[in-house]
């Protein structure tokens, strides 16, 4: 690669391919500045302790390091910070220059607005970089044709995290079935131990880690994406109701601890890092959590699994909700020397490197990376060995309008709450008629 980039900057053609140039590789000069110090900014949601955030914030330090001649402004937010205040800079045609963005919906909204620019010249440039993500990982990050980021983890977002010592305790199979679920529920409210840790304050984590997955089991993927068409599917088919009362029974029952729609994400995993909670629904990103911050006594006993199985259901068991994972938006406005830097920033975070540290923070990538299981934490070992078992179907917030995903988050909080089922899939599919017809 260092090669070939070597012969393209030595040839005249350099002012009309400084772009591919810039974007694969780390050796290159600062541009046209004339040897001034480049400014760029990125946002992002590396904000905690989690050994993924962690690598990632390293990287950016390192990067400084290697380019005193490239100033990098970052900002880190809470992911659903980040979402909101993206949300808004973009109404205002006010984007940073690099930022953390989701696939999909998000992508397709951010196109449509004219705010990014394609990344095809830098993969073209480096196409063992580019051939070497796992298939239709590219897909969620194009849109006609034009690829605008790549994925730089990979994010199933529904898993079961259980602590097995608390299942031997009171005697609990591991659900594979609905109904040893609701079991299972009982018997620790029975034992004073909260059966699921749940953090709904931020109210896209039950749509996004759980019901995603259980709406998937009773409705099947194909039902899903015709009613995100509006094409021969509704919100309001008596199957979606159905998966509606499915997941608000799991409020009836009391799965969760009093108060889940008050706490994050965070105080959620702490209430399972306590011991205080049998079981923690949550993605894939947070394995690097739980091994980072975990007491022993409970990362030691803790186990993965799958949502169960639903009678009757039209969708595969073996599945869990997810995306390819979060990539780097690039600022429509960008050219030039800052282009140049922010470019050589991205493929730092993205590129073989980024992958390699992101995997072995142990987090899943969607680029092929053989694990090396002996240096790996046994946790996600489990973990990798698990996806390579299932199927991820479409998450909700990845394939609906953003309208339509806040109607849904906030018709999730207050179904747990006792809402009317009828009354909240009315809601949702109003606003998802109104965003294919917006469009």
């Amino acid at each position: 690669m260092k090669k070939w980039i070597s012969l393209l900057c030595s040839a005249a053609m350099l002012m009309v391919l400084l772009a591919g140039c810039g974007g694969g590789n780390e050796a290159s000069g600062s541009g046209d500045n004339g040897g001034e110090k480049v400014s760029i900014s990125i946002w992002h949601n590396w904000t905690g302790q989690d050994a993924k955030a962690v690598a990632m914030r390293k990287i950016i330090e390192d990067f400084r390091a290697q380019h005193p001649e490239i100033e990098v402004i970052d900002e880190g937010l809470p992911t659903d910070g980040l979402k909101t205040r993206l949300r808004t800079v973009a109404a205002a045609d006010e984007m940073p220059d690099l930022f953390v963005m989701w696939p999909d919906a998000m992508t397709k909204e951010f196109v449509k607005g004219d705010l990014l620019q394609p990344i095809n010249d830098e993969l073209d440039a480096n196409p063992d970089w580019k051939n070497n993500f796992i298939p239709n990982a590219l897909d969620g990050y194009t849109v006609d044709g034009k690829i605008y980021s790549v994925p730089m983890n990979l994010a199933p977002s529904s898993f079961i995290f259980y602590n097995d010592a608390l299942f031997k305790k009171y005697n609990v199979k591991v659900p594979e079935t609905w109904e040893e679920l609701e079991t299972a529920v009982k018997t620790f409210n029975d034992n004073g131990v909260i059966p699921i840790a749940l953090g709904n304050k931020a109210n896209w984590v039950a749509q996004s880690t759980f019901f995603s997955t259980v709406a998937d089991r009773i409705t099947g993927t194909d039902w899903f994406l015709k009613a995100v068409a509006q094409d021969g599917a509704k919100f309001t088919d008596p199957e979606f109701v159905e998966a509606l009362t499915t997941f608000q029974k799991l409020g009836e029952i009391k799965a969760f601890q009093d108060g889940f729609n008050s706490i994050d994400e965070t105080q959620m995993m702490q209430l399972y890092f306590q011991g205080n909670a049998a079981m923690v629904v949550n993605g894939g990103w947070a394995l690097a959590n739980l091994v980072n911050n975990a007491p022993a006594e409970v990362l030691d006993n803790t186990h993965i699994t799958i949502v169960p199985t639903i009678p009757g259901g039209k969708g595969a068991p073996d599945t869990t909700s997810g995306v390819v994972g979060t990539g780097l938006g690039v600022s429509k406005k960008l050219t030039g020397a800052r282009k140049e830097a922010a470019m050589k920033l991205f493929y730092a975070l993205a590129g073989p490197d980024g992958q390699k540290a992101t995997l072995e923070s142990s987090t899943l990538v969607s680029y092929n990376i053989e694990l090396d299981k002996s240096k790996a934490h046994p946790l996600f070992v489990e973990l990798y060995d698990l996806i390579q078992r299932v199927k991820i179907v479409p998450v909700y917030d990845s394939k609906l309008g953003s309208a339509t995903v806040e109607v849904v988050n906030n018709g999730l909080q207050e179904l747990l709450m006792g809402g009317k089922a009828e009354d909240i899939a009315r809601k949702i599919q109003d606003a998802q008629a109104a965003s294919v017809a917006a469009n």
